[in-house]
C-alpha cells in the first residue's frame, strides 16, 4: 500500500494550484467565457471509498480520461453529468442535426477536445516542474453509471495500489457553478519526482 506523506500532499497541492491557474486560462480561451477553476481538495483515499468520497452514485455520467504514457505521468479524468455535457457541446454546436449519430459524434469530439485542453494544461505544468516532456494519449470517452465509469477510469491505479491520491477541482462559468469535476491522479514515480522537485526548489 502507498501512503502519502504530508510533504507529498503539500507538493501536490502546490502543483495543482499552478495547474489549475493554467487550466482556467486555457478553458476561458476555449469556451470564450469566464471559467473559474477551484482546487477543492488534495487527498488520499482507499480505492474502495473513492465513489463515496467524490459523492458519485448511480447517476449517468460522461468521463473523458487521458493519461500520459510511461512510468512517469498522470491520469486526468474530466467528469460531467449528462446535462452539463450536452450544455457544453451545445455551445460549440448550436444547430441540431437530423442525424442523431452524427450529432452525438460531434458532441463527443467537443467533450474530448475539452478534456485534451485541460490535460495539456496539467501535464505542461507537471512537465515544467520535473523537467520531463509529458504528452497525453488520445482521450477516451466513457458513458455509464457513475460508479462503473469511475471504476473503469481508475483501473490503472488499482493495479498498483489500493490507495488513490487525487486532486479534485471544480468549475464556475460566469459565476455559476458547473457540474463538472476534474481529477488529477499522478503515478507513484511522478509523486516521488514532484516531491523531490519541490524539495530542491530555492
Amino acid at each position: 500500500m502507498i501512503c502519502a506523506s504530508s510533504l507529498e500532499l503539500d507538493s501536490l497541492r502546490r502543483l495543482c494550484v499552478l495547474a489549475t491557474q493554467n487550466a482556467a486560462v486555457a478553458m476561458c480561451r476555449w469556451t470564450a467565457t469566464h471559467i473559474a477553476l477551484t482546487l477543492e481538495e488534495v487527498c488520499e483515499v482507499p480505492l474502495e471509498n473513492l465513489c463515496a468520497e467524490l459523492q458519485i452514485g448511480d447517476e449517468f455520467l460522461t468521463m473523458v480520461v487521458l493519461a500520459s504514457g510511461g512510468e512517469t505521468g498522470a491520469e486526468i479524468i474530466l467528469m460531467f453529468d449528462e446535462t452539463s455535457a450536452a450544455t457544453l457541446a451545445a455551445r460549440f454546436l448550436p444547430l441540431k442535426m437530423d442525424d442523431p449519430d452524427q450529432q452525438r459524434g460531434l458532441e463527443d469530439s467537443v467533450l474530448c477536445e475539452t478534456g485534451n485542453i485541460l490535460a495539456c494544461a496539467y501535464l505542461n505544468t507537471l512537465a515544467n516542474l520535473i523537467g520531463r516532456d509529458l504528452l497525453p494519449a488520445s482521450p477516451v470517452l466513457i458513458r455509464d453509471y457513475g460508479a462503473s465509469v469511475l471504476e473503469q477510469a481508475m483501473m490503472g491505479q488499482a493495479a498498483c495500489s489500493d490507495q488513490v491520491l487525487v486532486c479534485r477541482t471544480t468549475f464556475e462559468q460566469d459565476g455559476q457553478r458547473l457540474k463538472w469535476q476534474v481529477l488529477f491522479v499522478p503515478t507513484e514515480a511522478t509523486r516521488r519526482q514532484m516531491e523531490q522537485a519541490f524539495d530542491q526548489a530555492p
